[in-house]
């Protein structure tokens, strides 16, 4: 009997043991654990304080989300506006894509611009700066378009920068997730999407995309580059002249037309406008701010705003 009082006592022996170590290893397990948490808080605190930066979202690789460039086509001067559209595009959250939101413009021409402009590439990194004289018929969509893949284009990335690359107008509001859910079943590559004018036609292989945004995939912005059909035929009016440019190139083969998610501001009515309504991706030509709050207003824009005890807004 005694060998087997020895044996059992050897054998809690053993199991105490056992359980100590694994309660050891549990534990610095758990200091590691949470040291990866709060190394990965403190990554997520960096990016936050980053967000001005409006490159901050290219950097988690290819990955499956849409990467999507808007370039809003305004002039130097216009300060007020750009700041209006950062807090109208900033305040958007949207799930499956990576946007980046650009002010695109010609050389600055003014001493006060080379100081506000300055700062306003500091705060915000927003801002793109090409290189021609300011104009609106001559050559800045040729221009802008065709300086894409210099300014973004990076040997060292596999994927291309962006997938696609979208011309809007300042006058014109996005619904950023509307317009990213009717992306995701389109395809990535030859693609010429927006809202096809003259407003009676639905063909877009007909007739060109309007003005108030029209978007296409990166592609075509390397092919705007490179191809000698934009340069022999760039002045007149831009949309319509882009048009063209996909017709002669045999561009675009993929097209989507928006109608009636994209459309003008229904006042004054016209065969272009009709009522504000849920489904909307984009409205055009708000003139003013009394067009743009009756828009947001309908489209309850500040719905998120948590309550906080630092305001009263009735």
């Amino acid at each position: 009997m005694k060998p087997l009082k020895s044996e059992k006592r050897s054998f809690i022996i053993l199991c105490f043991f056992i359980i100590i170590s694994l309660c050891i290893y549990a534990s610095i397990n758990e200091a590691r654990l949470e040291d990866l948490l709060r190394f990965t808080r403190g990554c997520d605190a960096a990016n936050n304080s980053s967000s001005t930066s409006s490159f901050s979202s290219l950097s988690t690789g290819g990955g499956d989300d849409i990467r999507i460039l808007i370039g809003i086509l305004t002039l130097p001067d216009q300060y007020l506006k750009r700041h209006f559209l950062r807090l109208v595009y900033g305040v958007q959250s949207v799930e499956g894509a990576k946007i980046d939101v650009k002010f695109i413009f010609c050389n600055l021409t003014k001493e006060d611009q080379k100081t506000l402009v300055a700062l306003e590439i500091m705060r915000y990194d927003d801002i793109i700066i090409l290189n021609c004289p300011e104009n609106m018929n001559k050559g800045k969509t040729l221009t802008f378009f065709s300086s894409l893949p210099d300014l973004f284009n990076d040997t060292d990335r596999p994927y291309p920068p962006y997938h696609y690359v979208m011309k809007a107008d300042d006058d014109t509001f996005l619904r950023l997730p509307n317009f990213v859910e009717s992306l995701k079943p389109l395809p990535r590559e030859d693609l010429y999407y927006g809202y096809v004018i003259p407003c009676r036609s639905m063909d877009p292989f007909k007739h060109y995309m309007s003005g108030m945004g029209y978007l296409v995939s990166w592609d075509i912005a390397e092919w705007i580059k490179e191809s000698e059909i934009p340069r022999k035929h760039f002045e007149g009016p831009e949309d319509k002249v882009f048009g063209e440019w996909m017709r002669e190139g045999r561009r675009g083969k993929n097209r989507f037309n928006g109608k009636w998610s994209m459309y003008n501001f229904p006042e004054p009515p016209t065969t272009c406008t009709h009522e504000l309504w849920p489904d909307t991706i984009a409205v055009h030509l708000l003139k003013n701010q009394v067009k743009w709050i009756r828009t947001l207003k309908y489209f309850n824009f500040t719905a998120s705003m948590k309550p906080s005890k630092l305001y009263h807004i009735p």
